[in-house]
């Protein structure tokens, strides 16, 4: 499997968690977002992922683009190797819903390409509410259905894993996280996990020696 991606960024954060997981082995290709006003619109990108748009999986003789279709396509293509769905239907939505919340109301309102269009007066101020706010809902829907040491029970799932780089990008826009604390002990329990500590971007290969953990 080759995933292309840019270090830092929250979609490879999850597909690398979810690969882990799920222990498939697996190269990767830098995309740098910023380089050449972005290494992600040069036609030879284009022509694996359309949106030009990071990350981009090739395995199975496939091409897959988004971070969730591909952690779902993992997920049905090897479910018994740590399964990221629980069996119960009422906890498979739940998990899909705080998933959806992060991936779709959360993680666009603050992607590069807004921020860029926000532009750099309003653009820390921008994430930071966008953030706030889906993290507000996220920390109720936990309280009420989160007995476990994670999301859902003490089984990770896709949740966590979108879980993790959004808290992540959280402390970047300065978001408190002592008003969440559910969130932040469920992200505390994560992050001792050696297939989260192995995505983190200060772990790859194209990190910047300056940021790379000891």
């Amino acid at each position: 499997a080759v995933v292309s991606t840019q270090s830092g960024h929250y979609g490879r954060g999850r597909v690398r968690v979810a690969l882990a997981l799920k222990q498939i082995q697996y190269k990767q290709k830098g995309v740098h977002l910023l380089n050449n006003g972005g290494e992600q619109h040069s036609d030879e990108y284009k022509s694996v992922n359309p949106m030009e748009q990071v990350p981009t999986l090739m395995i199975d003789g496939v091409s897959l683009t988004q971070s969730l279709p591909i952690i779902e396509y993992l997920e049905e293509t090897r479910p018994d190797i740590y399964p990221l769905l629980p069996g119960d239907p009422k906890d498979r939505v739940r998990v899909r819903q705080i998933a959806e919340i992060i991936n779709s109301g959360i993680q666009p309102v603050q992607n590069l390409s807004i921020l860029q269009a926000v532009g750099p007066e309003r653009k820390m101020q921008w994430g930071h509410d966008a953030i706030h706010k889906g993290f507000v809902a996220i920390e109720d829907l936990l309280k009420s259905y989160s007995s476990g040491k994670y999301c859902i029970g003490d089984k990770v799932t896709i949740a966590d894993i979108c879980l993790v780089p959004q808290v992540y990008n959280a402390t970047r826009f300065k978001v408190d996280m002592k008003l969440f604390p559910t969130i932040a002990r469920i992200n505390a329990a994560l992050e001792e996990l050696p297939e989260f500590q192995k995505a983190h971007f200060t772990n790859q290969p194209d990190t910047p020696e300056e940021l790379k953990k000891s």
